[in-house]
């Protein structure tokens, strides 16, 4: 199988500019033999900065850059003239990309709008020139402010999926096949657990021209929380999502238990999911007659929105677009 192009998280070395020295000189021309000090100010060394590009949705183009380095500033010079700002590494990342610190995992920011731009590392301050140390007891001071080094550090960047429609449920649950029956995606399909790997973006066309994004992610597991399965790879994603849609075969065993399962997973990675709106989908529908359907109500789980579907068979495809319509405009 292809690499897939899709990357949500990668690990960089950052190292920012060091700051210019500043300038010990002092004042001479043609008619002053003993002028003051003049000697200027370094310049800052450079910052590296994330600025975020809705034209940007994966991180591929950082994944072989391991080292990113700014440019120095550079020193003053005579005649109180400031050194040159060292140049700022600019990162173009897409929107929803979380900046973490390597080692202690802290998240610093994150880029939530196009345009915005957030220091990853700030550059060293530039050194001051000998005319800031003059006095009235020290009129000839004969030293100057080196600048400050720059930092070397190593930053993590993740990814979270901004989709209107996250789908959630086991592996095998249907996901990429309601995901390929409904947009014009095309997810891998096939008959064992964990077929994808990386969330995959669809756009469902509505009716009068209109149209919701969906995203289809891996598939979770009990234990996800903790980082079991594709864990917090997966849990991520669904942060950014405003509607949840809860997918469980109509073969399970237990539609409630496992329901409450998948609820859980999210509650223990961040209580604040499941206050985001939720429906459920019970998928391969096609293999029930009206009679299982009817007593399979009787087993799903209280206040929550759910249809019977079938992505393969098209059964209440219309249906659940509608549905779901509703829910995300609310």
């Amino acid at each position: 199988m292809a690499e897939s192009n899709f990357v949500d998280y990668v690990k960089i070395c950052c190292r920012s500019g060091k700051g210019g020295a500043g300038f010990m000189h002092f004042h001479r021309d043609k008619i002053t033999a003993k002028g003051g000090p003049d000697g200027g100010d370094g310049a800052r060394g450079g910052n590296i900065v994330l600025r975020g590009n809705n034209q940007l949705w994966t991180l591929l183009h950082l994944k072989f850059r391991k080292h990113v380095i700014a440019a120095d500033g550079q020193a003053g010079s005579s005649g109180l003239k400031t050194g040159a700002m060292g140049k700022d590494e600019i990162l173009e990342v897409p929107i929803g990309t979380v900046a973490r610190d390597a080692e202690t995992g802290e998240v610093v920011f994150e880029i939530t709008e196009h345009g915005q731009e957030q220091i990853l590392l700030s550059g060293g301050r530039g050194g001051l020139g000998n005319h800031h140390f003059k006095s009235p007891t020290n009129q000839t001071p004969h030293y100057a402010q080196p600048g400050e080094p720059g930092k070397e550090e190593w930053k993590i960047l993740e990814l979270k999926l901004l989709a209107d429609v996250g789908l959630v449920g086991f592996p095998n649950a249907g996901k990429s096949t309601l995901l390929a029956s409904i947009t014009a995606a095309k997810p891998e399909v096939a008959d064992y657990p964990f077929t994808t790997l990386v969330p995959n973006l669809g756009i469902v066309p509505y009716r009068d021209y209109r149209s919701f994004v969906m995203a289809d992610i891996p598939g979770i597991i009990e234990g996800a929380h903790e980082g079991k399965g594709l864990g917090h790879r997966f849990l991520r994603h669904i942060e950014r999502n405003s509607v949840l849609l809860f997918m469980i075969p109509a073969d399970t065993n237990d539609i409630k238990a496992q329901y409450q399962i998948l609820l859980n997973e999210l509650e223990q990675f961040n209580p604040e999911l499941i206050h985001k709106q939720r429906l459920l989908a019970i998928t391969k529908s096609d293999m029930l007659d009206d009679e299982l359907m009817e007593e399979m109500k009787l087993t799903i789980p209280d206040g929550i929105p759910t249809i019977f579907i079938s992505a393969v068979s098209g059964y209440n495809l219309l249906q659940l677009k509608d549905m779901l319509w509703k829910a995300i405009n609310g």
